[in-house]
């Protein structure tokens, strides 16, 4: 068992970037998700709501990310460290910074809504759910954890149940792991990639986001592939795939290191 791919999401909700590796921070995978999209009202806006915003891309050198609007061109994000805001993501209201205007103007032009990015900073402090994790661990702005992890032979088992089969982007994962048997990920607690501990918290619930084509921003009329996986994978706390995961410790992880599960559960 080892790690297949890798991804980073500069920027919530837009394109993922696919990586050969990456270090690992307080916040989690390092630079990601530590961007967001804001509407006039500073709530969270995904492509839940505009699914255009599956053809924007973001790319990082460094410690800088740039966004790719098509249409309208390429931009900086850079934080405006005097436009400090309160911005809401899900159940939690925390500290951000505005981002740069033009790249502001030019994303609500090309989605035809009113539009900003934030920035969210080291000073500024979002607690994992404390339900789940009793650590004070911090989260930037993913939906609740730092790690979404996913298994390929999962997927390779649902896209044999779908007519038109679909790619793992759909899924948004942090960590993809190959060389197990589909839905084994529903067994994991502690495992380690490479030299880090991770602790598996909760298997991620799906929602409308995975019927938007990742390559043309459009939702599938038929809803899939989240109607076929209800079929199969639905719980009490909703339609799953994957699992959502927190690291025990820094380092970095590279596609290709091994992954070896500390305990199972029956």
């Amino acid at each position: 068992m080892k790690v297949q791919s890798l991804y980073l999401y500069p920027v919530k909700s837009l394109a993922g970037v696919e990586v050969p590796g990456f270090e690992l921070d307080d916040f989690g995978p390092k630079g990601d998700r530590r961007w967001m999209i804001v509407d006039d009202q500073n709530r969270f806006v995904t492509q839940r709501q505009v699914p255009r915003l599956a053809l924007v891309s973001a790319v990082m050198s460094d410690d800088a990310v740039e966004v790719q609007i098509p249409d309208q061109g390429r931009f900086s994000l850079v934080p405006q460290e005097e436009e400090q805001v309160r911005v809401v993501v899900w159940r939690d209201t925390v500290d951000a910074l505005m981002g740069d205007p033009a790249a502001s103007a030019a994303l609500s032009e090309f989605c035809g809504v009113p539009l900003r990015f934030v920035y969210m900073p080291d000073s500024s402090f979002r607690r994992v759910d404390s339900e789940r994790v009793a650590d004070n661990r911090r989260v930037g702005f993913a939906d609740g954890f730092p790690f979404l992890l996913a298994n390929q032979g999962s997927l390779d088992e649902l896209n044999t149940r779908l007519t038109q089969p679909v790619s793992m982007t759909r899924f948004r994962p942090n960590i993809v792991i190959q060389g197990v048997p589909a839905w084994a990920e529903d067994n994991w607690r502690p495992l380690v990639i490479g030299t880090v501990g991770f602790q598996v918290v909760k298997p991620c619930s799906r929602c409308v986001l995975t019927t938007v084509d990742p390559e043309t921003g459009i939702k599938d009329a038929g809803t899939e592939p989240l109607k076929t996986l209800s079929t199969y994978r639905k719980t009490p706390d909703g339609v799953i795939f994957g699992q959502n995961a927190i690291h025990l410790s820094s380092g970095r992880i590279s596609v290709g290191d091994g992954v070896a599960i500390s305990q199972q559960e029956s």
